[in-house]
């Protein structure tokens, strides 16, 4: 698995970290009312097309078109040779 591949899967994962982390507060919500727990299935399920939505763009933005893009504006990455310094 390349490089660029295992940073989109990273990006997936800790978007459904994140979507996992606000489920709670969520699920108390829609506890509370009849119209929203109707509803909870396709939560569920938008939660789960964010990560998958997240990991493809981050996939997209590890491109080198999209990279050269970004650099000019100051946005894009250094690369795996160069080092930031302190």
């Amino acid at each position: 698995m390349n490089a660029k591949t295992k940073r989109a899967i990273r990006t997936a994962l800790q978007t459904f970290v994140a979507v996992v982390a606000v489920v709670p507060a969520l699920a108390a919500v829609i506890a509370d009312s009849t119209a929203l727990a109707a509803a909870a299935p396709w939560a569920v399920a938008a939660a789960a097309t964010a990560a998958g939505a997240a990991g493809i763009v981050a996939r997209l933005m590890a491109s080198p078109v999209v990279e050269q893009i970004l650099d000019r504006f100051g946005l894009g990455l250094t690369s795996d040779k160069e080092t930031l310094a302190p």
